[in-house]
Order: structure tokens, then sequence, then C-alpha cells
């Protein structure tokens, strides 16, 4: 959400490259689950570098591809300027149920608290549980430190992906579209590409490979310069280790939305996340994730908060919550 320090790049970082719980795909077969899977896709890309013409009818000063190329380029600037910390909330919906939890960004990792269970309040022994858990976690540096890691590594792996778009797709201008709730800036023009494999990109390793099966559009906010939505659907099964690792089905389904967020600093975040997808990991192990998750009530958190006083102030919200009987 934080400005890049780059020159005529007037973009910023999101906070998802922190949302460690959040969106999973950039990750080796053995591993592979719903957080590596939706990861990859909850990186928002901020949009073009050269600005497309207001007018539908004009023609693009700019290819399909060298605008995600641009924008990609300017992602990874913003990556590296994450200065803005988030407090937000998120409803997870699965086949079993919904779970709305708390999250708040710190300099030390991310911190989560679960609030309610299929929308309602947990019980005073449930919030003390979760209140208790995250204190373990503030008073043992070396967990900590672990989760850090973990967090960093996903980050790492997502990058790889994004770093990936320009070369394992092809794009194609496909018309415009007009923002909405949760999805671009409020009045803002969305220029929607289409994306297909590339049959000329050769992935390096594991983590990139699944693009080479899937296919879908993104949609890119032209006046604010941020990619709103990515679509992305497997039109093949995808195999890895020549199937003996796992595949994915054909047939599953990527969806992230993002929006400008309202903060008056020009910060936009993921709005929404869905997935689906089965197929089968290492040992015929079943693979078989469904799930939507959306993110609201986005506020700023101090400046370098610390995971302890994270803890506290996510406590203070949680007693909030429970008083009003409002997860």
């Amino acid at each position: 959400m934080s400005q890049p320090a780059t020159s005529g790049l007037n973009c910023y970082t999101n906070h998802g490259m922190q949302y460690a719980e959040k969106w999973r795909l950039a990750v080796s077969l053995p591993s592979l689950s719903l957080r590596s899977l939706t990861l990859a896709f909850i990186v928002p890309l901020c949009a073009a570098a050269t600005m497309l013409s207001a007018q539908d009818s004009t023609a693009p000063t700019i290819t399909a591809g060298d605008l995600v190329r641009a924008a990609v380029a300017n992602e990874v600037t913003a990556a590296d300027h994450q200065d803005v910390l988030h407090l937000f909330r998120s409803r997870r919906q699965t086949q079993k149920g919904s779970q709305t939890r708390l999250y708040l960004e710190t300099k030390d990792a991310l911190a989560a608290m679960l609030i309610a269970i299929d929308d309602q309040p947990l019980n005073p022994q449930q919030q003390q549980g979760e209140t208790n858990r995250l204190f373990w976690l503030s008073g043992n540096p070396e967990q900590l430190r672990k989760k850090h890691a973990r967090e960093k590594e996903d980050e790492e792996r997502t990058m790889r992906i994004v770093k990936a778009l320009p070369d394992a797709f092809l794009y194609e201008y496909a018309g415009t579209e007009n923002s909405d709730t949760g999805i671009g800036k409020a009045g803002d023009r969305l220029v929607k590409l289409a994306f297909k494999p590339n049959p000329a990109y050769s992935p390096p390793s594991r983590v990139e490979q699944v693009l080479a099966g899937m296919q879908g559009d993104l949609l890119i906010d032209a006046e604010a310069r941020r990619l709103a939505k990515i679509d992305g659907t497997l039109y093949r099964d995808v195999t890895f280790g020549w199937g003996i690792i796992g595949h994915l089905d054909k047939g599953g389904h990527f969806l992230v939305r993002q929006a400008d967020l309202g903060l008056g600093d020009g910060g936009w975040g993921i709005t929404e996340i869905s997935l689906s997808v089965t197929g089968k990991l290492v040992l015929f192990k079943s693979l078989n994730m469904v799930s939507d998750e959306v993110l609201s009530d986005f506020r700023r958190a101090p400046n370098d908060l610390t995971f302890a006083q994270g803890v506290e102030l996510l406590k203070t919200e949680q007693e909030k919550l429970a008083r009003n009987h409002t997860p």
C-alpha cells in the first residue's frame, strides 16, 4: 500500500503480500495447500505505467502484453515498500461452513484472531482460547520467527508467479467495464484483457508450471493503474512430475478482486478470493478445495506495530465485537 520509491510509478503495494492466511498457489505440490494455492493470485498487479486513453473508441497506445509487463515491473517495485499496516476482517466460506477472523499486520508477522463460526460469535471459552494462543505466540520469539519466515517464503514464491505472468500468457484487449463495489475505484473505467497460455513459455519449476494450463481474463483500472480482477480457469489437467507427484483437474477456478480501500492514501486491497480446485497429490491423496473469502472493514494500523502490541489491539477489538454481538 505504500508508494514505491520509483520515479513515474505512482502505485501502492498491497496488504496481500503479508496476508499469508489468505490466498495460496505458488508452491511445489508436495506441500500444496489452500494457503499456497491462493497466494499466487492474492498478489495484486499494479496497472500500466502508461495511461490508456479515456475514450473507449481510441486505440490503446500500448500493447496488451507490454501493459502487463509494465504492471508486473511496477508490482515488483511496490512489493519492496510495504510500510503501511492494516487491520481488516475476513469471512471465509467453505463446504464445511464459514469462519470470520480479524487480521492485523504487524512488523513481526501477521496476527489473526477467529471471532465467529457460521456467523455466530465465539463463546467465552473459545474467545479466551484465541487470546491465549496469540499471547503464547507473542511470548515465543522462536515460533514467531518461524511464522514470519514462512510468510516471507510464501511471498517469495508468489513473486515468482507474478514475475512469470508477462511470459507465461498471451494477452489481448477485450473491451471495458465499469468499476463496482469491491472492484476497482468508484467511477473508474476498467480495461479488460483476455489471456491464454503462451506455447513458447517453458516453466522453470513446478511453482510456475500451473500457469501453463490456465486461461481467463483480468481487469485493469485505467485511471488508478491497478489490477481490479484476475479470473483464471484450468482448461486442461496440469500434471507435476509426469503425474507421479500429482495433478490439478481441468475446470479448476481462481478469482481475485481488489479495490481502492477508501482510506484516503490511494491504497488498494484484495476484497475477494474464490478458489475451486480438485486433483491428486502424492500417494493418491485427493485434493478438493472450495473456498470463497471476502475481506472488508479495512483500517490503518499504527506504524511499527509489534506482534505483542497487535495481540492487545486484537483483544480490544474482540471485546468490542462481543459486547455488540456483531461478528
